[in-house]
This record gives C-alpha cells, structure tokens and sequence, in this order.
C-alpha cells in the first residue's frame, strides 16, 4: 500500500529532481510478470527509485544488506518492497542470509510478479560496466514457476553524479526468454553464458546522456533567480547536512533526494502557512509561483551541488 501511495508523489519529484529523463522503448514499462529486471547499477538507490517509478506493476528490488542493518531501516525498506543482499564486504557470516533473498525472489517470480537486480553487484558512481555477478542467473535457474519466465535488460546512464538536476537515459531491451539464455545441462555454463548475454544487451542500451542545454529566456531565468532565492535555506540546509553524511560514499544523490521529498512538502506548509498570515488570500498565488520557481531552476540555471 505505501508502495503505491508513493510511487506517483516520487514521479512527480524526479519531475523537480532531474532536468530530463529520456526512456528508450517506453512501451516495456507495461510488461507484467513473471519478469526478472537486469539492469546495470551507475547511482545507488537512485537507480531502483527511478526505474520503479515508471513500472506500471509493482516491482521487488534486491538492495545492498548494509542498508538493512537497524531493525527500522529494516522495516522501512520492506515497505518499500526491497529485499536485503549481501556481498563479501559486508561480512562472510551474512551471506548465509542471501538464501533468503533468493528465496524470496523466486516466490515473487512464480507468484507472476517482478524482481529488480543490479546484475554488477557493486555500485562505482560510473556509467561503464563493472564484472557481473551471477545472483541474476541463479534466480534464473531456480525459477520453477508455471507461466514462462522474461528477463529484461535495463540500461541507466547519468551526465552526472552528486547533484541534482541531472540528465538521465534509461534504455529498456526486449524482453527475452529465460530458457533461451540457458540453453545447456550444466549451470556453471548457463551462468557464463546468461551474463555474456546480458551484458551484450547492456552495452547497447547503456548510453551517456549529453547534458540538455540550459534555456536561455529571460522571463523564465527570472522566475529561477526568485526560486533560488526562495528555495536555498531549504536546500543549503539538507545539501549541507547529506554531504557530509555520505562523503566518501555512493549515497550523495538517493539520500539528497529523499531528504527532499519529505522536507519539501513541509517547507511548502510553512510557507504557505507564513504567507497566508502575512498576506492572506493572495498567499496562495504566491505559492504557485513558489512552486513553478522550482521547476524554473532545473532548465535554466546549473544546478550547484
């Protein structure tokens, strides 16, 4: 249920978040279950946020276990309908807890749903592809369910890392069936072949993304000069703080963004509330202009970092 309450509320930030998101083969984001998502990994949990958001169905993500380790985070996460997974670095006694997530991603997919995996397994803040792990070949080959199986490749690319207002490429393949990307008796060679496969997909459909021009109106750099204006002590305030929380990290864009999707809203209802008290009913005309200022500096100005 949050899934779905969320999910339109986070198309609309992306809308304020990025100066432009171009998707190639649109008509794949309809595709229905049993569906195994592999899509390479450049910016996070941004990845995830933004390829769901576009999904007609539900989707499960398999997301980093670190990420899962206070019981709350736990919680919140499920909501959000992602499964922990575990990698060497985060300790060999936790990956005994991957089987669960396998589990997990195999009783989705026969249930006819869809399962999200990062197939390189490691998030590096690049557009270039790093080694594939085989978790996507595994939930692959396990896969016992009755309706045939489609794997779909997914590519994402950025103009760039740690701001907003970026650019961003989303390139979805054709859909392909299972079986046909394991075609022999031995799982070590179904494995090698799967990711080959994949990979080939991927190098296709990942592609930078020039960065869209800044619109030179003077009536609507005008409206971006009020906005900045209006907007920095929020954004100062969060950028500063989610800084230098993730530095170092790989967490700056998904953590700034959704900081902002939950300040936002409240430091319109102060403004609001501030502005009806000062002016009254004109208040709320001014909080449409407060509103579009938003969207004006994406296009116009270059978004600071």
């Amino acid at each position: 249920m949050i899934y779905s309450i969320l999910k339109p509320l986070i198309r609309v930030a992306l809308f304020f978040f990025c100066r432009k998101i171009y998707i190639q083969n649109r008509q794949a984001f309809k595709l229905k279950g049993p569906l195994l998502l592999t899509a390479n990994h450049p910016n996070s949990f941004f990845d995830a946020i933004i390829i769901a958001a576009f999904f007609k169905q539900p989707i499960h993500f398999l997301a980093r276990g670190d990420a899962f380790n206070q019981p709350y985070h736990r919680f919140l996460l499920g909501l959000l309908n992602m499964i922990p997974i575990y990698r060497l670095s985060e300790g060999k006694e936790n990956l005994v807890l991957n089987n669960y997530a396998f589990a997990a991603s195999k009783r989705i997919l026969e249930n006819n749903g869809i399962v999200l995996i990062f197939i390189e397994g490691i998030c590096l803040l690049t557009n270039q592809l790093q080694p594939f792990k085989k978790g996507a070949a595994r939930i692959a080959l396990d896969y016992q369910g009755k309706n045939p199986l489609n794997i779909l490749p997914i590519g994402i690319a950025y103009d760039a890392f740690n701001k907003w207002g970026k650019t961003v490429q989303i390139g979805l393949g054709n859909p392909i069936l299972a079986k046909q990307l394991l075609p022999f008796d031995d799982r070590a060679k179904n494995m090698n072949h799967f990711n080959t496969e994949i990979k080939q997909q991927l190098k296709q459909l990942v592609i930078e993304p020039a960065p869209s021009q800044t619109i030179n109106s003077k009536t609507l750099q005008s409206i971006a000069d009020l906005g900045i204006l209006l907007h920095q002590p929020l954004f100062s305030f969060i950028h500063m703080r989610v800084f230098t929380k993730t530095k170092g990290t790989v967490f700056y864009d998904s953590v700034m963004f959704g900081c902002l999707f939950i300040a936002y809203p409240l430091y319109l209802i102060l403004v609001t509330g501030l502005l009806y008290w000062l002016f009254g009913y004109p208040a709320f005309i001014i909080l449409v202009l407060f509103i579009l200022s938003a969207r004006t500096i994406v296009p116009c100005k270059n978004p600071a970092k």
